[in-house]
């Protein structure tokens, strides 16, 4: 039998990602050239960075009902590289000090895109960004 929390819960499990993320988080997106998606936190080595967004000030509102729905996240005007997006790196505005990573593609991950494929100096942008914490 799976473990199942209670919502009050889960919505502060998720509020303490909007407390670790702070003001204006990097959402840095990508590709798994080389070594692949390094290990939770781990060091970045060969993947390139395709992208980088800065999320809002005030990254999300109070989760309600096991979910957190971060605000609006400013367009990388102009991607970095050229590749496919596979994993992203949530960090805070220093740069460096990690909050989380997940997968990305058009379907079915942390982070669905509209396209994985991002061409350098194009906009890239992330319309709606939703993490939820729930119950099996």
């Amino acid at each position: 039998m799976a473990i199942s929390y209670a919502t009050t819960l889960r919505n502060t499990m998720l509020d303490a990602i909007t407390t670790a993320a702070g003001a204006s988080a990097l959402l840095r997106i990508y590709d798994s050239t080389g070594t692949g998606r390094p290990a939770t936190g781990g060091a970045v080595t060969t993947q390139v960075l395709l992208a980088e967004l800065t999320c809002n000030a005030t990254f999300a509102p109070a989760a309600s009902g096991g979910v957190l729905t971060l605000n609006a996240i400013t367009q990388d005007s102009s991607a970095n590289n050229t590749g496919t997006a596979t994993w992203f790196r949530l960090v805070k505005s220093d740069g460096t000090t990690f909050v989380l990573d997940g997968s990305v593609s058009t379907t079915g991950s942390d982070l669905n895109l509209t396209t994985t494929s991002i061409v350098s100096t194009q906009p890239v942008s992330v319309t709606t960004f939703i993490l939820t914490e729930g119950n099996p």
